[in-house]
C-alpha cells in the first residue's frame, strides 16, 4: 500500500509543469503580442490627447508623427519623421531654430511613444534587464528595466524605465520612469482604463510623483502601495482611430 502511494506521488510530480523562467526579451515579446502592439509596426492610428490632435503612420521602421493644435489664432500643423521635422503656422511653412526643433520633437515624440506601449521596447538601443519579480496590491508582476544606448537612443537617452508586466495577462499595468529634462524627476503610472482599438490595446494612467526625492524608482511601487505617492495628472487618449496600410 505504501509503495503504490509512493508511485503516486511521484508520477504527479512527474507531471506537474515546471515554472519557466523568462528572460527580459521573452516577457517584452509576450507583452508585445498580448497588447496587440505588433499591428503597430504597419498602421495609422490618431487620437486626442489634451487640447491637441495626434497623428501616427508608421510602415515598417519608417514613420510619421503629426501634432495639431490651435494657439491664439494660429493653427500650428507640425510632424517629425525618421529624418525631419517640419513645422506649419496657418498652413504656411516656418523656418524653427535647432534648439527648438529639439524640444518639438522630443515632446511630439513622447505622447506617441507612450500611446503605443509597449511597441518600441525591441528598438535596436534597448536595453533589458530583468529586476526581482513583486506583488502589487495581491498581483504578482514581473519587473523589466528598460535603459537606452547612446547610439540610436534620442536626446533623452540617460531615461530609465521600469514596467510592472502583469504574470497572467502579460500586460503592463504599472511603469515609472526616471528623466532628466526640465531639472529632472520620476513618475509612476497606473492603470486607469483599458480599451483596444482594432486589437490593440490603449491605456489611460493616472500619474504620480514620489513625495521625497529620495524615493528609488525602483521602488515607486511600494511608495504607491503605502500612499506615499501624490497623483499629479491623467493620462486620458480621446477620439482613438486605427486603420492598418
Amino acid at each position: 500500500m505504501r509503495l503504490i502511494y509512493i508511485l503516486v506521488v511521484a508520477l504527479f510530480i512527474s507531471c506537474k509543469p515546471n515554472k519557466v523562467n523568462l528572460t527580459a526579451q521573452e516577457i517584452i515579446d509576450k507583452s508585445i503580442y498580448a497588447s496587440g502592439a505588433h499591428k503597430v509596426t504597419i498602421s495609422e492610428i490618431s487620437f486626442r490627447f489634451r487640447d491637441k490632435k495626434y497623428k501616427a503612420i508608421r510602415k515598417n521602421g519608417l514613420f510619421k508623427l503629426f501634432r495639431t493644435f490651435k494657439k491664439d489664432s494660429f493653427f500650428i500643423d507640425e510632424f517629425i519623421s525618421n529624418t525631419s521635422y517640419q513645422r506649419f503656422i496657418n498652413k504656411k511653412p516656418t523656418k524653427v531654430v535647432d534648439s527648438m526643433i529639439t524640444n518639438y520633437s522630443n515632446s511630439i515624440n513622447s505622447v506617441h511613444y507612450f500611446s503605443v506601449l509597449p511597441f518600441g521596447l525591441n528598438d535596436k538601443a534597448v536595453r533589458k534587464k530583468l529586476l526581482p519579480s513583486n506583488t502589487v496590491n495581491g498581483v504578482p508582476y514581473y519587473k523589466i528595466e528598460i535603459t537606452f544606448d547612446e547610439n540610436g537612443g534620442g536626446e533623452d537617452f540617460n531615461d530609465i524605465f521600469i514596467y510592472w508586466v502583469n504574470q497572467e495577462t502579460f500586460l503592463i499595468d504599472y511603469l515609472a520612469y526616471a528623466y532628466e529634462t526640465n531639472g529632472g524627476g520620476k513618475r509612476f503610472r497606473t492603470l486607469k482604463e483599458q480599451c483596444f482599438v482594432k486589437g490593440i490595446r490603449f491605456v489611460d494612467y493616472y500619474n504620480y510623483k514620489p513625495i521625497t526625492k529620495k524615493t528609488e524608482l525602483i521602488n515607486l511601487d511600494t511608495s504607491f502601495e503605502n500612499s506615499k505617492l501624490e497623483k499629479v495628472s491623467e493620462i486620458i487618449l480621446e477620439d482613438i482611430e486605427v486603420d492598418f496600410n
